[in-house]
């Protein structure tokens, strides 16, 4: 038991720790984002991208880790949906890391060819479809639906908090397929469809790291299997 409230306050822990990097680095990438011609013909801060490229790496590590430390507690559960969920959390982590590359890209493009603003433009873009179909489209089924079950039917977190997740990963899908088909923009009212999702990793995060998993919980206190 002690060593199961241990893996949950690292799960914990390291779900705080993506929700912190991932934030601080799309701020940091904003200005690459929002004008990457004007940001190589010189008004660019490259140590604020690097840093953002560095927290963004770190976001991989915390991610993939959310779901290793997690497996053998989960897997009691169910193993195939833990292992579900691992598989989710490397995809979503490929996609970032091709993000970070077309990012990084865009600061070469600066150095070497500031004159090339078309390029500049299309590695943006790009670096906005990894972070759809990423974050938006590999998320609600991990973090939303697998990881909302496993901690629905597990009992590890309390009951009404995993159906911010069985609810908020639907919703999140079903906003960026719609971004994805062009059927609304990204930005505006469609953001409202995050909140629970948000919320639901949120509140998962701060439970686990502060109060580890329900000690009644029936998979903690059947132990290892």
């Amino acid at each position: 038991m002690a060593e199961d409230q241990r893996i949950a306050r690292i799960f914990g822990v390291l779900f705080l720790i993506t929700f912190i990097t991932s934030i601080a680095a799309l701020a940091l990438f904003q200005s690459v984002l929002d004008d990457p011609a004007g940001y190589i013909s010189g008004g660019g801060k490259d140590n604020q991208i690097y840093l953002g490229a560095f927290l963004d790496f770190l976001l991989i590590l915390a991610n993939v880790g959310t779901a290793v430390v997690l497996y053998p507690i989960a897997r009691r559960q169910n193993e195939l949906l833990a292992i579900g969920y691992v598989a989710a959390r490397v995809i979503e982590c490929v996609f970032i890391a091709g993000g970070i590359i077309f990012v990084l890209g865009v600061v070469s493009l600066r150095h070497d060819s500031p004159n090339a603003a078309d390029l500049a433009v299309s590695l943006a873009a790009l670096k906005d479809w990894t972070f759809l179909l990423g974050p938006g489209l590999v998320v609600p089924f991990g973090n939303g639906l697998i990881l909302g079950y496993l901690m629905y039917s597990s009992g590890l977190v309390p009951r009404w908090m995993p159906w911010l997740g069985l609810i908020g990963g639907p919703l999140l899908l079903i906003g960026n397929v719609g971004v994805l088909f062009d059927l609304w923009d990204q930005t505006g009212a469609v953001n409202i469809l995050v909140i629970p999702e948000f919320l639901w990793e949120l509140f998962l995060g701060i439970y686990a790291a502060v109060w580890g998993f329900r000690r009644d919980a029936p998979i903690l206190s059947a132990g290892p299997r």
